[in-house]
């Protein structure tokens, strides 16, 4: 099956940028909307920075083109023509609800309508949708255009064929899909989201530095990149985020660890602050 002809992005952040980036590296024609004018620009420029990387890849990359399938704006109505809208908004519950809510008013009877959530049930954000039998979780990973992953999360709700259209699409966009029924994190978040507190209390409890709590993962598990690490480039905020909506659907394993809290605190998030676990103004 080839990518969606028209694509929507709700949410122009980092992952939504990527989103719509992997879309139009896969030939879509992509919409992103944001709330405001100041973040519409905002969006536009992460995207075209990410279209640029690309053409500096590739040097058969028509940056043109690609650009010409692009728009951005702060009008929800862009999305009526779209096969399939994506809201990827913060991770908060009532921010999901308002966006969802904002994009289906506009869309056609066949459109499909998805949540890029980590954590919040789906079951949850379909009571309240119109068509329940067309929306379900695709959770993409950061950085999107790179990542090998995507998640399908199947409500129970979700229509057979809006599930196979989806495969069709992950496939398309070249990425392997896995599906999950809706469950507390879902499996990426919960298995990811543990392995990272337990690394931020074994930091808190002074067991090993950071990068070697790292390097016990990486090289010793083989895993791609270490959990605090990671938890850098997601964003201790975002983690943060899922770790509180875990804790509440899965109990006390799932506390956010005081260290984690803290920094969130003061500032520090990680790569897009400048400093988390790691100095990433001596990275950049």
């Amino acid at each position: 099956m080839s990518a969606p002809k028209t694509v929507g992005v709700l949410g122009g952040g980092r992952m939504g940028a990527g989103i719509a980036h992997a879309f139009l590296l896969a030939g879509s024609r992509v919409t992103v909307i944001e709330r405001d004018a100041a973040s519409a620009d905002a969006a536009a420029e992460r995207v075209g920075a990410g279209i640029r990387r690309s053409a500096d890849r590739d040097a058969g990359f028509d940056i043109a083109e690609t650009a010409s399938r692009f728009s951005v704006g702060t009008d929800v109505s862009a999305f009526s023509d779209a096969e399939l809208v994506i809201e990827a908004v913060p991770e908060d519950r009532d921010l999901k609800e308002q966006a969802l809510s904002r994009a289906e008013g506009v869309l056609g009877e066949t459109a499909v309508l998805a949540s890029n959530t980590s954590s919040i049930s789906i079951d949850d954000l379909a009571a309240t949708r119109r068509h329940p039998g067309r929306f379900l979780g695709l959770h993409f990973f950061n950085p999107v255009p790179a990542s090998a992953l995507v998640e399908i999360v199947r409500g129970s709700a979700t229509d057979d064929v809006v599930l196979d259209r989806a495969l069709g699409w992950v496939h398309a966009l070249g990425k392997t899909p896995i599906t999950v029924k809706d469950s507390p994190g879902f499996a990426s978040s919960r298995l990811g989201v543990m392995l990272g507190l337990e690394a931020i209390r074994m930091l808190e409890d002074g067991v090993a530095s950071a990068s070697d709590i790292d390097a016990a993962m990486t090289l010793g598990y083989r895993h791609p990149m270490g959990p605090l690490r990671t938890t850098d480039i997601v964003g201790l905020d975002v983690r943060l985020g899922i770790a509180e909506e875990l804790a509440r659907e899965l109990g006390d394993r799932f506390e956010p660890p005081a260290l984690l809290r803290r920094m969130v605190a003061d500032g520090h998030l990680g790569r897009k602050s400048g400093r988390g676990f790691y100095d990433w103004n001596e990275e950049n």
